[in-house]
């Protein structure tokens, strides 16, 4: 009992780890993935490509490699160190990782909003931006919500692959107890923590769907 309750101590200081990661995570490329999305859809064809292309070989590159690449990459390069913090180039690495992904989705969702409600809005003499955030983006959130809630998802066990570059995280803390006392179980339990993570975020997202399901578009 006291080695079971040494364990879970010791995960989650881990997963505090892990969460920060998550939140951060979060903070930055939801926000940035809306810009990301904009450059995408520009009218100015260099600004259009140039996103694509570039959302294209982080959608099509491994996390793990730009993890080292953000971490080792300068200084393999340039011969320094931009990130001596760890937990600050897993963040990095992270936040341009998931706002490529989370633009596409945003993409997918303005898109999807009939053009005819945008020729509306400026038949009653709304601006561009009005016609964007009283018209399209309310809609946009129900439609994005289910896709966007599975890249979250993605997002809590992604996190376990920061430790590939040694950042402390849950997982890098039970795969201690296989080398320093040779118990494999801590490992499967900490599935645990993601599984009740993932649990709690399903609840949250499932009631945010019932309150959107007033935009029946």
């Amino acid at each position: 009992m006291e080695l079971f309750l040494d364990v879970t101590l010791h995960l989650l200081v881990g997963f505090a780890a892990t969460f920060k990661l998550f939140l951060l995570t979060l903070i930055f490329s939801l926000p940035l993935g809306l810009i990301v999305s904009f450059g995408s859809m520009s009218s100015f064809f260099p600004v259009r490509w140039l996103v694509r292309i570039f959302v294209w070989m982080i959608r099509g590159t491994p996390l793990m490699l730009q993890l080292f690449v953000v971490f080792y990459g300068p200084g393999i390069l340039w011969g320094t160190t931009i990130f001596s913090n760890r937990e600050v180039a897993a963040v990095v690495a992270f936040v341009i990782n998931y706002s490529c992904y989370f633009s596409e989705i945003y993409r997918s969702g303005i898109e999807g909003v009939p053009k005819g409600q945008n020729e509306a809005g400026h038949v009653l003499g709304m601006t561009k931006p009005q016609i964007f955030y009283h018209i399209t983006l309310l809609q946009v959130v129900k439609r994005i919500v289910p896709p966007m809630t599975n890249e979250i998802m993605t997002l809590v066990k992604d996190t376990s692959l920061a430790r590939i570059i040694a950042v402390v995280d849950i997982i890098f803390v039970a795969q201690r107890y296989i080398t320093s006392s040779a118990l494999i179980w801590p490992l499967f339990y900490s599935g645990v923590f993601y599984l009740l993570f993932c649990g709690v975020l399903t609840i949250l997202f499932r009631a945010l769907e019932r309150k959107l399901r007033f935009f029946s578009v």
